[in-house]
């Protein structure tokens, strides 16, 4: 069995975000970029099942540009044992495609690698759309398993728990060749060793574009997008805080409440 990861790079947590002039999205020049935090849940698990002689071979799918090979070998470099293959997905044409671009970009690409189990995390923490990984089991008509906290691979089945909220969780039992979203819990993602971080500086990286995956161009892109994103804004800024002087205690709590009724309208 053959497990795919899909590692998104996005924006580290701590990164002081911009937005670009016309408002189409942010100011990448000094940002500083990690692998999306729900895909390291999905990575671990993919070490995992090697690690474990469950699967024979894992592959590391990143779709972006030059620097987006950062991110890959920083997988690489956590599962040394794995001996993972890396693939990113870059060509011209795939510049400006909406979440159902991207899926048919990284579907193509699942077969094409002849990928089995595909894992991802549960949602980019950049655009927060949970859209991509629905898409490409639709597109590969494979059962999806979303939001996964526990996960047990046997022969040509699986077995997945998933938090529903209320103490509830959902079970569910598919077919090995399915497409996974894997969330907090699910495992404690590991650290990049010594060793793993040398092989990752020999790691040699594929680069499939649309003829590689034998994409029509014109499915993919900003020229085949459907939904396209705008009007990017800041929060507002946070009000500064009150407080209330004087002695008297009791008149003190009595101005409390009344801010915390009349203008903040908590009560």
């Amino acid at each position: 069995m053959k497990i795919g990861v899909l590692l998104k790079q996005v924006p580290a947590s701590d990164s002081r975000i911009k937005i670009n002039g016309d408002q189409t999205g942010i100011v990448t020049d000094d940002i500083k970029w990690e692998i999306n935090p729900y895909d390291e849940f999905a990575l671990e698990a993919g070490i995992q099942l090697v690690e474990g002689k469950i699967a024979s071979s894992l592959v590391l799918i990143s779709l972006g540009g030059k620097d987006a090979e950062a991110r890959i070998k920083d997988g690489i470099a956590r599962g040394v044992k794995a001996k993972p293959e890396a693939i990113r997905l870059d060509d011209a044409a795939f510049a400006g495609s909406d979440p159902l671009g991207e899926a048919r970009i990284i579907a193509a690409a699942i077969q094409k690698a002849g990928i089995d189990l595909l894992l991802t995390g549960k949602q980019a923490i950049d655009d927060d759309n949970a859209q991509v990984p629905a898409m490409v089991a639709e597109l590969l008509d494979r059962p999806q398993v979303t939001f996964v906290e526990q996960l047990e691979v046997a022969g040509d089945s699986l077995t997945a728990h998933r938090v529903m909220g209320g103490g509830q969780v959902d079970v569910v039992m598919s077919p090995v060749q399915a497409v996974v979203t894997c969330d907090k819990g699910l495992n404690s993602p590991r650290f990049a060793s010594l060793p793993g971080i040398m092989k990752a500086k020999r790691a040699k990286i594929a680069v499939w574009g649309a003829a590689d995956l034998g994409l029509d161009a014109g499915t993919v892109g900003a020229g085949a997008a459907v939904v396209s994103e705008g009007a990017y804004r800041l929060p507002a800024d946070r009000p500064s805080g009150k407080i209330i002087e004087g002695a008297d205690a009791a008149a003190k709590v009595k101005e409390l409440v009344r801010l915390l009724r009349d203008e903040a309208k908590v009560l």
